[in-house]
Parts: structure tokens; C-alpha cells; sequence
């Protein structure tokens, strides 16, 4: 690739990469990712929920022909402690049919290259197997990328940095801030295999209908996190997910949180008779919008969880924010390119659309979510498990007569909580995390 020289090289064929790359290649630019793994999708471990809103703009109906798994019409929220679970459980008729409430779950080793494909006929150009190692910085502006290959410098008009979480290159070149054990969670996730007929059975679905099950409380024994089971065609997806920092303070791994979780005995009948065909770990980032970058220079725009746009709170979305992201940069670049004006001054269009949709309005919202809940354990630990002590007294059966049982329920809440405190708490969570 020596002396290569594209109008756009993208780095990262995940979600966000590809969304710009499609979006590009469609208005005729010249356009190239470099994806570091054996293919699109080959290192992407994700294991959760496909939020489809922007992919069925980029390609209506796309659920007939690509890879998703199933599309999601049950989704349940629940508390654990040591033995029993308290749970909300929505499931909707509304979600059964297009657009399936824009709601998937899919596996990326098949998404993704599904997904670079479309980019490809699209005339996009994708390179697997390379390793962009920096940015090529000239004259105070982005001039392009240096890759691991040998003569292995590209020179492009403007690059989108769509490296993942794990942004090395954009740190290095203080692009975005850097990473830290506050602002990083690590996830670990096991894919369980069963027969479809299982799954179905025993989530109560028929055909292509799925759940997503999320769990919180003891289920991450009280940390800042939360662990999870989705249900793909013939596997689930399992796992749990906790601030970097929650894992050091505990001083726990989260193999051992995984495996713990899934021998709780509200869980272990779920992932009866399964078996375990993949291990995977992610990490995925929590900055806040107000730690975030300009999120572009001149001749660069991040995008996706490289850029740290990923909504924290119990919505736990990302992929759709990803995707919005690189479709906003590519016409950001699409306008640059009419000018011939690839500045900063220029490239500020990425950002002043991002504010201006739901992306970063959502992002603002839930700006102090994950500082607000490290900084407020008990909303995390202790009254989950009060909330199920309480429940459970409540509907155990014997002869204590009700009124007897309901002042030893407010004698134990009194004893336990502080009334003012719990209620500015709640009132701050109400408007961070909801």
C-alpha cells in the first residue's frame, strides 16, 4: 500500500465504520477501512442487543436477508440476591411484527461481515488483517494513517477513527481522553448452545421470537454493573458486565462473577443441558458527555465507542448510537468534500449534528449515570436486596396476621433506611438513569 491514497480511510469495520463507509460509498467517495481482525466482525465479541433504528434507513427491511438471530419481543429486568429474584417483565404482540421494535440479537462475527459486505457493494474497498499503528500528522492536520504492512502509509483527505473502546490511536494522538478504570467496564461473555425447540420452550417464544433478560442487584453481588442472558437461533448469550473499577475494588475477576451468576439457582435452569462454544471479553467504554472530545480535528472524525458514545443508562445502548454516529460523519465529509475544505472549522458539521439528534441529547441526559451510581453503591446493593427481603416477607404464608406483617415490614424499612437520604437518591436517579 505504498504511497496509497484514498479521499477516506476508515479504521474499524464495526458498526459505526461500516454505517460511514456504506453512507460514503453510496455518494461515490473514494473510500477504504483497514480492519485489524481476520474479517469484519472476527474480533468483535459483542453479545447483546442489535438496536436496528439507523440500519433500516441504510437498508430498509434488512431483517429478510441479513444474520440477526432472533428479534426481540420479551424483555425482562430483574433483582437478585443469594436464592430468589424479583422481576419486570415486559413482552408485547407489537414487537412480533416490522419493524420488531427495532430490536435484535445478533451475533457480529456474522453481523458484521454481513454488514461490510453491503459497504463493499457499495464500492467501499475493506482490508482485513492490517494494523493501523498511528496517524500520519502533517502541518497540524490529519494527512492520513501508518499501518503495520511494510511501505504501509495511506494519505487520505480525512480519517474516521472507528477503533473501538479500546482507542489506542486516538489516545496517543490526544484525541480523546484516556482510559481509566472509572470510565471503562469490562464484560466477559459465554455463548451456551441449545437446541432451538429449547430455547424456545423454556423462554416461552415461538419461531424467530427472542428475550433479553437483564440482571442487576446480587447478581453482580452488588456492584456497578449488571450481567445478562440473551437469546440468539439455537445459543444464548450470557455474561456479566462491571465497572473496571467495581472488579478492582472487589478484588474479583469476572470469570469468577460469570461463573458464579450462572450457578445461582434462578439462573442455572436456564442454561441447563447447554454447551459453552465460546468465550469472549469486551470492554466497553462509560464516558460521560461531559468528558467527551471535540470528536473531530482537522482531517479527523471519531465515531462510535471510540468516540465514547454510548448510552450508560438502563436503556444500555450502543450499536444504534454507533451506527447514527458514522452515518453523520460521512455526510459531515460528504459536505468538506463540495468544499474541498476538510479543516476543523468544516468538520464541526459532525458534532452539530450529533448534538442536535437524539444521539447526544440522549448522552446528556444520562451524562452523570455512571459517576452517580459509583458514588451511590447503596441504590446498586442495598436496597435491591432490601426490595427483595421485603417482597418476600411479604408473600411468604403463615399465620402472622397482616397487620402484624406490614408494621414489621415498616419497622424493618425505618431501621434500614434513611427516609431523606433514599428519597434525594431516587429523585436523582429518576432523572439520570431512567
Amino acid at each position: 500500500m505504498s504511497d496509497e491514497r484514498f479521499e477516506v480511510v476508515i479504521v474499524g469495520a464495526g458498526p459505526a465504520g461500516i454505517a460511514a463507509a456504506l453512507t460514503l460509498a453510496r455518494e461515490g467517495v473514494e473510500v477504504l477501512v483497514l480492519e485489524r481482525g481476520d474479517f469484519p466482525g472476527a474480533k468483535n465479541l459483542f453479545g447483546g442487543i442489535l438496536y436496528t433504528s439507523v440500519v433500516n434507513e441504510l437498508l430498509p427491511e434488512f431483517w429478510d436477508r441479513a444474520p440477526i438471530e432472533r428479534h426481540i419481543i420479551n424483555r425482562r429486568w430483574v433483582l437478585l440476591d443469594e436464592d430468589t429474584q424479583v422481576a419486570l417483565d415486559l413482552k408485547s404482540a407489537r414487537f412480533d411484527v416490522p419493524p420488531y421494535n427495532n430490536t435484535f440479537t445478533a451475533l457480529r462475527s456474522k453481523w458484521d461481515r454481513w454488514f461490510a459486505e453491503q459497504a463493499e457493494e457499495a464500492g467501499a474497498m475493506i482490508i482485513s488483517e492490517t494494523n493501523v499503528e498511528e496517524l500520519i500528522i502533517e502541518g497540524g492536520r490529519v494527512q492520513g494513517v501508518r499501518t503495520g504492512r511494510d511501505e504501509g502509509d495511506v494519505k487520505a483527505d480525512c480519517v474516521i477513527l472507528a477503533e473501538g473502546a479500546n482507542a489506542l490511536i486516538a489516545e496517543r494522538a490526544g484525541f480523546r481522553p484516556q482510559m481509566s478504570p472509572r470510565n471503562r467496564v469490562s464484560a466477559v461473555k459465554e455463548v451456551i448452545a441449545l437446541p432451538p425447540e429449547i430455547i424456545e420452550d423454556r423462554f416461552h417464544l415461538e419461531g424467530r421470537q427472542g428475550a433479553a433478560i437483564e440482571y442487576f442487584g446480587g447478581a453482580v453481588k452488588g456492584t456497578v454493573g449488571s450481567a445478562f442472558i440473551y437469546t440468539n437461533y439455537d445459543s444464548l448469550s450470557v455474561g456479566v458486565g462491571c465497572m473496571i473499577e467495581e472488579f478492582l475494588r472487589l478484588k474479583m475477576a469476572p470469570y469468577d462473577l460469570l461463573d458464579w451468576f450462572k450457578a445461582h439457582p434462578m439462573v442455572a435452569p436456564l442454561l441447563r443441558g447447554g454447551e459453552t462454544v465460546e468465550y469472549a471479553t469486551k470492554m466497553i467504554p462509560e464516558d460521560s458527555y461531559s468528558a467527551l472530545s471535540d470528536l473531530y480535528e482537522d482531517g479527523l472524525i471519531l465515531v462510535g465507542d471510540c468516540a465514547g458514545l454510548v448510552n450508560p443508562s438502563i436503556h444500555h445502548e450502543g450499536t444504534n448510537l454507533a451506527m447514527a454516529s458514522g452515518v453523520a460523519a460521512a455526510e459531515a465529509i460528504i459536505e468538506a468534500r463540495a468544499r474541498n475544505d476538510y479543516s476543523k472549522a468544516t468538520l464541526a458539521r459532525y458534532r452539530l449534528a450529533l448534538e442536535e439528534s437524539w444521539v447526544m441529547k440522549d448522552l446528556k441526559r444520562y451524562r452523570d449515570s455512571v459517576h452517580f451510581m459509583l458514588d451511590n453503591r447503596e441504590l446498586v446493593s442495598d436496597y435491591p436486596d432490601l426490595a427483595i427481603r421485603l417482597i418476600r416477607r411479604y408473600f411468604t404464608v403463615d399465620d402472622m396476621p397482616k397487620d402484624e406483617l406490614l408494621n414489621g415490614l415498616w419497622a424493618t424499612i425505618k431501621n434500614e433506611v434513611s427516609f431523606l437520604k433514599a428519597a434525594r437518591q431516587m429523585w436523582r436517579a429518576r432523572k439520570t438513569m431512567l
